[in-house]
């Protein structure tokens, strides 16, 4: 059997008006004309769709189920068409983000300025702070956070992971020739360590105590750790840190140029602590504006090869 989208709107508009005579209103048709094609329909599909009374039509249950699916199809055919519509004209409008300050300014920023060059009708505006906003209630479009959404209400918000990330342990060469390095994760409660106070949640742990998994086999264990140092800065933290001044856990976006430059080295390098991904966070909505969904795939084909690791050397045929 074929039904069209013209089929689809006729049952829906006699449902959601009630009457065969309502729904001709809302259609536009002659009453005589909805009469007709309402009786073409069901001679169509072998089922009563509606029972009828000089009153008030009423849904039977295989109307129900042809609503049903005609209203998924519709809200399709609408996608569809806006879609259609979006991809005429050059994407416009504003964006408003927010990041973390650190890898907001270092990685996200010229990512930004690459998607606004690319769509120059599209408005960027991003706003770096160390505390989530509540996105839907002042007005986010989304933001770029390394982990993902948590707490309540997290299953109204969309995730997307952008690029994998860890925090790792580094130390500068002076402060282990001085101290000397720790051989396992408990030694390190004997060391100076460098804590980070950013991004703390109330319900997470304490920020003195540090979270770590094998690389390897999966294990996992936790150190409470201390030092005479401690900052809500992150790239203070970094400074103190090669300055020789501690231990210090910290992203590899961060720090990963300075492993390979030698001015850090990783401390323990078994271990890492893998809550710290980055992702795309944004409020549920029905439909997804597509100034956003171009945003989001052009963060994850910049980011996908974690462009803060060293380039791998690439291998010569033999």
């Amino acid at each position: 059997m074929n039904l069209h989208r013209a089929d689809l709107e006729l049952v829906l508009a006699i449902r959601d008006q009630g009457s065969l005579s309502a729904a001709a209103g809302a259609l536009e048709l002659a009453a005589p004309a909805v009469t007709k094609r309402l009786a073409a329909l069901e001679a169509r599909l072998g089922h009563r769709l509606f029972q009828r009374s000089t009153r008030r039509v009423t849904v039977t249950p295989e109307g129900e189920a042809v609503c049903a699916h005609a209203a998924q199809l519709i809200e399709g055919f609408r996608a569809l068409e806006a879609d259609l519509q979006e991809r005429q004209v050059e994407p416009a409008g504003q964006l408003r983000l927010a990041a973390t300050l650190g890898f907001g300014r270092r990685w996200l920023g010229p990512a930004l300025a690459q998607f606004q060059a690319r769509h120059p009708r599209i408005e960027v505006h991003l706003h770096l702070t160390e505390q989530l906003p509540d996105l839907a209630a002042q007005g986010f479009d989304g933001a770029v956070w390394l982990w993902a959404a948590h707490g309540n209400g997290s299953a109204q918000w969309v995730s997307r992971r952008l690029a994998r990330n860890q925090r790792v342990l580094v130390a500068a060469p002076a402060y282990l020739k001085a101290r000397g390095e720790p051989r396992t994760v408990a030694a390190l409660a004997q060391h100076d360590c460098i804590v980070v106070r950013e991004n703390q949640r109330s319900s997470g742990p304490p920020s003195g105590v540090w979270h770590l998994q094998h690389e390897r086999d999966g294990s996992a264990t936790h150190v409470r750790v201390q030092g005479p140092l401690s900052a809500n800065s992150g790239e203070l933290a970094r400074d103190w840190c090669l300055g020789g001044h501690g231990i210090l856990l910290r992203s590899l976006w961060d720090v990963a140029p300075l492993l390979a430059s030698g001015e850090l080295v990783r401390v323990l390098p078994g271990w890492a602590m893998n809550d710290a991904d980055v992702h795309w966070l944004a409020p549920w909505q029905p439909r997804t504006p597509r100034r956003i969904r171009l945003l989001v795939d052009h963060l994850a084909e910049s980011f996908r090869q974690a462009p803060w690791l060293p380039a791998r050397p690439a291998r010569h045929k033999r």
